[in-house]
């Protein structure tokens, strides 16, 4: 240390001490003197030689500071100018001189007073790394003075060479922003070199600060100035927009932000409907690609999102308002049920809407339920008719490349609900086609499909939209005529025809108080009694629904208002048998004209139709010939090869019915089903077929009440088949006594006996014999021998077991 610096003689001072304040040599500062140790030390150096020894204290608090409460390292000042204050306080002006250090301390009268010896740095030498050290301590200062506004720029002109280090060092101290620390260390600091170095540590410190500082600061400014910008740009485009005459675009495109960012839109469609603002504000009001853009943020803001309609009514109401508007429908109505029951219990946790198919004959009601099932849930229907649709942008939407392009039926049905969970009918979905503009049937698959309506996307949006909330209903009457991936996703709920009972319940509950106030007729004007109303259902109509009853009771309604008209007088119309055979004509499917004698070729078998069931008269005759089998009424191939089938079966046992061997080559065989413009296929003609085979071969007559269906193999099985409920339903309807099913049936028959009339007896068969012991008057020669062995063989097996 010795080699460092030098000193000088030590002095007697009176100290100065200072709060929070580092006074450094070759610096001016002001200094007020306010408690009375330092008064009296200010008053002292004045009356000497204006010299004082400046240093600071160790803790802020003291008061009334003594020799161990200051640094011993200072500054010998002098001060320049002295002010009193009114307060009684000085205001001081110091310049420090030179650093100093306190030797010892002496006893005084009202101040610190110490013997302190100035200490003087030894110049540094002209050597490379001591010039490196005063460049490095150059350039630093230099980047600080122009990083900090406050650095005053002029004491880069004091930088002469190295041997000003000592006083620039102070210098560029004074200037910088240091802690009090970090100044005293400066203070204390002798050695030029090692000051230099931490002055160079902590301008490096303090560069840094400055540029976050100043990066900061400009990223605000920046800010503001584009707030500012943003306002003058807006304000100048209002005038031009005004001078234009376009001010009320404007404010439309602005009051369509404000909508938007109201709704609750899904990130990607506020995304799209914010880029075609933009668009629309550069685009001329009148021009085609501003009308399509107009449009196209329209749709996307008219689409209900996240409006869902709350679950409010109860199961018991549901069940109520089903009941009331539909009768029997016993299936469907215990899904609407269940899905309620569901709803209300999982509550939100419960997402997914169900899926139905209504598959039925026309005029059961398919529509109208869904209607119903719309009302119990307390959510808004909308319909869907599919029937001819063969383009697939039907359901997912045009492309808004083409012109008049709009969202698909699906996308405007939402729009028209204006809620997210509504209950959307997709009407006669057998009825679809496909050509060259695409299959819509598969464009359905997204949309009834849980797993990926939830992300539905419309070619015309091109965003994507949830539909798993949407409860879907689609009808059907056939569903062979729907893609099985189709079905596949559905649950299919049967609805078969109506019996007679049925049909006069919801003639007299639905039908006649509808038609009353349409044609605002009352009870009083019409006396239209039960068995008059059953003979209209059994005479005049051949259906599975009710359209067509529905359609004659209109028609008798319009009558007896033209007799009202006609005579005055006359308040009220009774209908009887007379008046309806007069206004209706001739009963078309009188139950009598079916009840023919027993006959021989003839058969009576069920079918299935779209309208429900129906029945088959199968016709067999026998002509001499070369063993020819001609098949005629429109018969499809499945129908023909069952025919084939049973006349193997029957040449395959032509002795147990007594027919000589060979029978068949003499002779040809006409098998026709009347009817023939309709065509008809299935294997469920078999067992009729065969009969009529057998009847007309054997000469033997079939009864005329018993109506049949079932498949027969060459074996003689009786095989299951479809379509039964509505094929007994049509066997009740037209009057049959006995009905032969397949055996294999009987646990589809327990679904729905209860609706079947009670005279109707059924008959389960597993073989042909038991077929024809029903179906015949007499008994043919297969089923009597087969009884006269039998009781032969037992006969004779007694008298052994006794021998």
């Amino acid at each position: 240390m010795e080699e460092n610096y030098k000193k000088g003689e030590p002095v007697f001072l009176p100290v100065l001490p200072l709060k929070n304040l580092i006074a450094l040599p070759k610096s001016i500062i002001p200094v007020v003197v306010g408690r009375d140790v330092s008064i009296k030390a200010v008053d002292y150096a004045l009356q000497v030689n204006k010299e004082l020894f400046l240093t600071a204290q160790k803790v802020l608090d003291t008061e009334i500071p003594k020799a161990g409460d200051i640094y011993h390292f200072g500054t010998r000042a002098v001060v320049l100018q002295v002010a009193k204050m009114p307060n009684g306080t000085l205001k001081i002006l110091v310049e420090g001189l030179v650093r100093s250090r306190i030797v010892s301390v002496e006893q005084t009268d009202g101040f610190i007073g110490v013997m302190a010896e100035d200490i003087i740095p030894t110049p540094l030498e002209d050597t490379p790394e001591n010039l490196a050290l005063w460049r490095n301590l150059y350039d630093l200062f230099n980047e600080y003075v122009h990083l900090n506004e406050k650095a005053s720029s002029e004491v880069l002109g004091l930088f002469r060479g190295l041997e000003d280090i000592d006083y620039l060092t102070d210098t560029i101290a004074v200037q910088m922003h240091l802690e009090f620390e970090e100044r005293q260390r400066i203070l204390e600091t002798i050695d030029l070199k090692e000051r230099a170095l931490k002055l160079c540590i902590l301008l490096k410190k303090e560069i840094e600060i400055l540029k976050a500082e100043k990066n900061i600061k400009k990223r605000v400014q920046s800010q503001v100035e584009k707030h500012q910008k943003d306002y003058y740009l807006t304000e100048q485009m209002r005038a031009i927009q005004r001078e234009l005459g376009r001010e009320d675009t404007q404010q439309e495109i602005n009051e369509l932000r404000k909508k938007a960012k109201k709704l609750k839109l899904s990130p990607e469609a506020l995304e799209k409907v914010e880029t075609e603002l933009k668009r629309l504000e550069q685009m001329q009001p009148m021009s085609p690609e501003a009308s399509v853009s107009r449009t196209y943020i329209d749709w996307i803001l008219a689409i209900p999102w996240g409006k869902a309609i709350q679950d409010t009514i109860r199961m018991a109401q549901a069940e109520k308002i089903l009941n009331a508007s539909h009768a029997g429908m016993k299936k469907a109505k215990e899904r609407v049920i269940e899905f309620i029951a569901a709803r209300k219990f999982a509550g939100e946790s419960l997402k997914r809407a169900p899926i139905i198919c209504l598959a039925g004959p026309p005029g059961v009601g398919k529509t109208s339920l869904a209607q119903s099932i719309a009302d119990s849930l307390g959510r808004p229907l909308v319909r869907i008719s599919l029937g001819g649709v063969r383009d697939e942008a039907e359901i997912r939407g045009h492309r808004r490349t083409y012109i008049g392009a709009m969202p698909g039926k699906i996308i405007q049905a939402l729009k028209k609900s204006k809620a997210t969970n509504p209950v959307i009918l997709l009407d006669e979905i057998d009825k679809m086609a496909m050509d060259f503009r695409g299959d819509p049937a598969s464009a359905l698959l997204e949309v009834l499909d849980p797993e990926q309506n939830k992300a539905f996307v419309d070619h015309y949006l091109e965003v994507e939209y949830d539909l798993s909330k949407v409860m879907f209903i689609t009808t059907a009457n056939v569903i062979d005529n729907v893609p099985y991936p189709l079905l596949d996703r559905m649950e299919v709920i049967h609805l078969s025809g109506y019996t007679d009972s049925e049909k006069l319940e919801i003639a007299q509950k639905f039908l006649l108080p509808k038609l009353f106030k349409e044609y605002a007729l009352t009870d009083g004007h019409v006396e239209l009694k039960e068995h008059m109303l059953k003979i209209i259902i059994d005479d005049y109509t051949k259906e599975a629904g009710v359209r067509q009853l529905e359609r004659i009771l209109a028609k008798i309604l319009r009558k007896t208002i033209i007799e009202l008209l006609k005579h005055k007088t006359q308040k009220t119309i009774v209908l009887q048998d007379d008046v309806l055979e007069k206004w209706l004509g001739s009963p078309p499917f009188k139950r009598d004209d079916r009840k023919r004698e027993e006959a021989v070729g003839i058969a009576t078998g069920l079918a299935w139709t779209e309208a429900g069931g129906d029945v088959l008269e199968i016709e067999v005759t026998v002509m001499k010939g070369k063993g020819a089998l001609t098949l005629t009424g429109q018969l499809g191939e499945v129908m023909q090869e069952s025919a084939q089938a049973a006349m193997s079966y029957i040449r395959s046992r032509g002795k147990d019915f007594g027919l000589k061997d060979g029978f068949y080559s003499d002779v040809d065989i006409h098998v026709h089903v009347p009817e023939g413009a309709i065509p008809k296929d299935g294997p469920s003609a078999g067992i009729t077929i065969a009969v009529a085979l057998i009847s007309a071969l054997t000469q033997t007559p079939t009864r005329r009440d018993v109506a049949m269906t079932g498949e027969v193999t060459l074996r003689g099985r009786v095989l299951q088949i479809g379509g039964l409920k509505e094929k007994l339903l049509a066997a009740t309807r037209l009057g049959f006594v006995v009905a032969i099913v397949p055996k294999s049936n009987a646990k589809d028959v327990k679904e729905f006996i209860h609706e079947l009339d009670k005279k109707l007896k059924i008959v389960y068969a597993e073989h042909m014999d038991q077929v024809i012991e029903t179906a015949f008057a007499k008994k043919p020669f297969l089923v009597e021998k087969k009884n006269g062995d039998k009781e032969k063989a037992s006969k004779h097996k007694s008298k052994k077991t006794k021998k």
